[in-house]
Parts: structure tokens; C-alpha cells; sequence
């Protein structure tokens, strides 16, 4: 951030910045500066105020000092030069026959060089022009060639609106005006209404350009059929002013034009604009928290957006439990396949000590504590589908068991009764 003031140059010129240091000019001060062209007599137009440094075009320049008493005195004498300049450039441009018009002359504040400001058709050759002008003033010499809306911005004048015209009162910038501006606006199109002086389109015609721009896209374009109050109808004219819309309905054998108000007419197929509040929410509220578990007093939850979660987050959590409850299943399906498989080999070790029963008593008394601590140490955790095949595999498996075991202890006791 920098420290500026605003000066300008002329009473019809462009506002420039520049750095006033130590001073401390008020609005109204005339000052003396450094520019380009040297050094000029400006008057203060803003207070000092602080501008971001990265939006200048331009390094700022000093200001040199407070313009004092005598500055003033000879800022007035170089315009009572600039009038008899003006008249020997005048005098000098007819001697040499020049299709050129001239407009200003401008001494520098150090009389170092003097500008001629002219306007013409075309280009103009005006380099013998510079050399007369040399040898009567004794100094250097510039001719510069302008358009007719700056033109009429130095001269200043009354536009049709009966003020100074706008580039010549407070415009620092030209704003590029079209005709059709004047069209959107429903002016009238003779050009001598909506020239200025300078015979170009008026500049006022850009300052409320762009309320009427918003306001027509919100407008129902003419000779479209629209719906009213009334009934149907087609567009006739546009208001933007008054925002009203102008709409020929039929009557009977004849038609009849209306006036509404932008809001109660629309096209076909759509409804009318309504400024009504909605309201907070209306839709119902699944009785589902955010950890997936249903409410106990069976109420909807709030509408308010702190206290209500969104349809995705409340069905994310259910659809986490779905997965989660699905891969037990799969493990209790696995653990289920595991111990039928377990308990069909522990029914074929019994077929087979049951076929070969004839062995000895320690032999028997193994493969049967073996297969008990088999069933004993394994327990099945088998799912309800699988419940009732382990238990029909089991059973003639523990009766084979109990056949074996019953055969060897009778068989023992026999050998000891003999």
C-alpha cells in the first residue's frame, strides 16, 4: 500500500496519481509535479488515500512542491500565451492550406514545449506547419491529432439534457456506446436525439445499460404467448421502467390491451414467479439415527441441518452392518463346513475300530478315548442349516463306540470268570 493524491491537469482532464512524500495537499491546493513532458501546474483534487501498489499502470512520480504565489502568476501568464499562440497557429494553417482544424494550445509549466492539439478528416502533412512554428516561438514544438469526442470534451458545452456535458464535467474515460443501447432502451432512433455535440451517440446512454439488461432476461420477449391473470395472451410492449408488461387478450370478436406487473405474467408452461418463503423441510425423516439404530419414542427427527443428516449419510451406516453381517455369515458357513468334514472322519475312524473290534483291550480303550477327546476338544459351532447334518452323521458314530467298548469289556470279563 502507498500514500497518493489525485491531481488533474485541466478542468476537463483525467485524475493522475502521484506520491506526495512529506506534503500534505488538501483538495483545491495547486501543486507543482514532474510528468513526461516535464514539469506542470495541477490542482489536488482528492485527499492523500492509500492504493494497492500492484494495480498502478505506472511508477508514481513526486510531487515537487506546493505551488506558491508567483506559480500561480505565471500558470496565468502561459494562458494569455496559449490565446496569442492559438491565433498565430491559426494564421499559419490558412497561409499553408491545411485541411486541419484547431482546438488547443498548451504551454508546459517550464515553457519547454508547445503542444497544438487539431482534429482533421484524414492524415495531414503539416511538417512545414512545425518549421514556421519553430522559428516564430523559439522552442519545440508538437502537433498532435484528436477525434471529435475529445474534441468536445476541451471545448466543453450543454448537452440536450441542458448540463455540461458528461466528458467535459467529471468522464476521465470514453465508454464504447452502441445503437443498440438505444434500441433496449426504446429511444427513439432519429440520430440528431441521440447524438451529442460531438455527433456520436450520447454517453449516458451506457449508465443504465445494465439495469436494463437484468431486467429483460427476466421479461417475456414481445409477440410471445404468455399466461396473466386473465387468461392467454401475446406481448405487445415491455415497460422495463415500470417493470410492467403490456399484453393483448381476446375478447370476444375484438382484443384488448392490459397492463401486469413482471410477476403475474409467465410463459406457457411455466409458473409465475412468487417471493413466498419455503419452508425448512417438509419431507418425512426415516426414524433412523446416525449409527443406523431406529429411535425409541418412534418420532421424525428435527428438519435443522446441524441435527439432520442427509439421505446418503443416514443409509451409509445400514449399508455398512448389511456388509458386515453378511461376512459373518460366510464365516459361520465356513466354521459349519469345517466341523461336518471333521465330524464325517471322526465317523469313519469309528466304522473302522468298529470292523476290527477283535483287537485288544488297551488297543480299543485308545481309539476310543481318541475319538472322545476328538469330539470333546472340537466342538461344533455350526450354523442352523448345518445343526441337523452333524447330528445325523454323529449318532451312529457314538453307538459304535458304545457297541466296541461294551464287546471288549465283556469279552474281558469272561477271560477273567475263566
Amino acid at each position: 500500500m502507498v500514500n497518493v493524491i489525485g491531481v488533474r491537469f485541466r478542468n476537463d482532464g483525467k485524475l493522475y496519481f502521484f506520491d506526495p512524500g512529506t506534503l500534505w495537499p488538501t483538495p483545491g491546493d495547486y501543486v507543482i509535479v514532474e510528468t513526461s513532458r516535464g514539469v506542470e501546474f495541477a490542482e489536488t483534487v482528492t485527499t492523500i488515500k492509500e492504493i494497492d501498489e500492484a494495480g498502478l499502470d505506472s511508477p508514481l512520480r513526486p510531487v515537487l512542491r506546493i505551488a506558491t504565489a508567483e506559480d500561480i502568476r505565471h500558470n496565468e501568464d502561459n494562458h494569455a500565451a496559449e490565446r496569442k499562440a492559438h491565433a498565430i497557429c491559426q494564421q499559419k494553417i490558412a497561409e499553408h492550406k491545411l485541411d486541419m482544424k484547431l482546438v488547443r494550445v498548451e504551454f508546459t509549466f517550464d515553457n519547454s514545449k508547445i503542444l497544438f492539439y487539431f482534429t482533421a478528416n484524414g492524415r495531414v502533412d503539416f511538417r512545414s506547419l512545425v518549421k514556421d512554428l519553430a522559428g516564430v516561438f523559439k522552442t519545440r514544438i508538437e502537433l498532435r491529432q484528436i477525434g471529435v469526442r475529445d474534441e468536445a470534451k476541451m471545448l466543453g458545452g450543454l448537452g440536450p439534457c441542458g448540463r455540461h456535458i458528461c466528458c467535459g464535467a467529471f468522464l476521465s474515460d470514453f465508454q464504447p456506446v452502441s445503437i443498440k443501447m438505444a434500441k433496449e432502451q426504446n429511444l427513439s432512433l432519429n440520430p440528431t436525439k441521440i447524438s451529442g455535440i460531438c455527433g456520436r451517440l450520447m454517453c449516458c446512454l451506457k449508465y443504465e445499460q445494465d439495469q436494463y439488461e437484468a431486467v429483460r432476461r427476466q421479461m417475456p420477449k414481445v409477440g410471445k404467448e404468455v399466461v396473466t391473470p386473465d387468461g392467454v395472451g401475446v406481448v405487445h410492449e415491455l415497460n422495463v421502467i415500470r417493470e410492467s408488461v403490456r399484453v393483448r387478450i381476446r375478447k370476444g370478436d375484438s382484443y384488448e390491451l392490459r397492463d401486469y406487473p413482471m410477476g403475474e405474467v409467465h410463459r406457457a408452461g411455466q409458473q409465475p414467479q412468487k417471493n413466498e418463503e419455503k419452508p425448512a423441510d417438509t419431507q418425512p425423516v426415516n426414524d433412523v439415527q446416525e449409527n443406523g439404530k431406529p429411535h425409541q419414542n418412534g418420532e421424525d427427527q428435527p428438519a435443522s441441518d446441524e441435527q439432520t443428516p442427509s439421505r446418503h449419510r443416514r443409509e451409509k451406516p445400514a449399508r455398512a452392518k448389511g456388509e458386515d453381517g453378511e461376512r459373518k455369515d460366510r464365516r459361520a458357513d465356513a466354521r459349519a463346513k469345517g466341523d461336518a468334514s471333521a465330524a464325517k472322519e471322526n465317523a469313519a475312524r469309528s466304522r473302522s475300530d468298529e470292523q476290527h473290534h477283535h483287537g485288544s483291550q488297551t488297543e480299543v480303550g485308545d481309539r476310543c478315548a481318541d475319538s472322545v477327546q476328538v469330539t470333546t476338544n472340537k466342538p461344533v459351532k455350526a450354523s442352523a442349516e448345518a445343526a441337523p447334518v452333524a447330528k445325523e452323521e454323529t449318532a451312529p458314530a457314538a453307538n459304535g463306540w458304545k457297541a466296541a467298548l461294551a464287546k471288549a469289556m465283556a469279552s474281558a470279563s469272561g477271560k477273567e470268570a475263566d
